[in-house]
């Protein structure tokens, strides 16, 4: 019989680039599970040997009693790690609060939801919702790109808040360009905006590939979470966008090297695994995928893991 192979050891920069980097949105298409398959697979993916990586369960506070009918076994009382969730806002954020704040008082020690992420066109709507944001709770803006950007990346500065930004879809028309991209993480490194990214990032290098796992899905190409992260810490260091846009679209694994002191791109760009972690306090948070074994199983066959 022939041994198992032994797991990996990964690189000091790789584990601190991807640590608590995936937000599971196995609820939202593609994937689109049940809430019941949603919920064991975040408890297996806690539970196995990378769930370092596994960051929150995202779920519509229009579903946090289904949720709870769903997990109510699988939620320890007084445990030291509660599941933390990150909840999607409904249009009146006053009722969202209100649901946020009954929810983690009457599961204390089980689960919490620490973070929301609302929908935010206009000033007015980040202003209000700041207005009512309990303490513990933070708040990501998905917001416009349009000619408001500016001004709502300015507010969110002045409110000490964070952005999100939508990165792909199940239709060609819904990946946004690595010149779009670039403009929003630039705009937001310049001003101090903390960001996570949602949809889309299934695979660790930019590639071409079916859009959702129907047979006759569209094909397109798809942007890479490792080119979406070190672009932002690129960017963090103020490279030029020509350089940037570059790496946003690089699909060759082999010019990716990590090792513990950080990870070199092309063998001439270097960031250390302290920028790195800076990266992942002060720039791009996380991102939201309805797969974890898609990103898991890439990084393995990339030698990674």
């Amino acid at each position: 019989m022939t041994a198992a192979a032994e797991p990996i050891k990964p690189a000091e920069s790789l584990r601190t680039l991807l640590e608590e980097v995936i937000d599971y949105a196995g609820l939202f298409p593609p994937s689109q599970l049940s809430m019941q398959e949603a919920v064991v697979n975040y408890a297996a993916y806690r539970s196995g040997e990378l769930g370092w990586m596994l960051g929150r369960f995202v779920v519509p506070t229009a579903r946090l009693d289904e949720f709870l009918e769903c997990a109510r076994d699988l939620l320890s009382g007084g445990s030291a790690f509660p599941w933390r969730l990150s909840a999607l806002s409904g249009e009146d954020i006053t009722a969202t609060i209100k649901a946020v704040n009954d929810f983690n008082r009457e599961n204390e020690g089980r689960a919490v939801i620490d973070t929301l992420e609302v929908k935010a066109t206009t000033i007015s709507k980040i202003e209000n919702t700041v207005a009512i944001l309990p303490e513990g709770l933070t708040a990501f803006f998905e917001i416009a790109t349009g000619d408001e950007f500016v001004d709502l990346v300015m507010s969110l500065a002045a409110h000490k808040q964070r952005a999100k930004i939508r990165t792909g879809g199940v239709t060609n028309a819904d990946f946004p360009s690595a010149r779009e991209i670039i403009r929003f993480v630039r705009s937001c490194m310049a001003a101090n905006v903390p960001f996570k990214a949602t949809a889309g990032l299934h695979h660790p290098l930019r590639c071409f590939k079916p859009l959702t796992y129907a047979a006759d899905a569209p094909r397109g190409a798809m942007h890479g979470f490792l080119n979406m992260l070190l672009m932002t810490a690129f960017a963090r260091e103020s490279y030029r966008p020509s350089l940037l846009e570059e790496l946003m679209e690089d699909e060759f694994e082999e010019v990716f090297s990590f090792s513990d002191g950080g990870v070199a791109w092309r063998s001439e760009y270097f960031l250390t695994t302290a920028h790195l972690k800076l990266l992942r306090t002060r720039g791009m948070i996380s991102f939201g995928s309805c797969s974890f074994d898609e990103p898991v199983e890439d990084l393995r066959a990339m030698g990674l893991l």
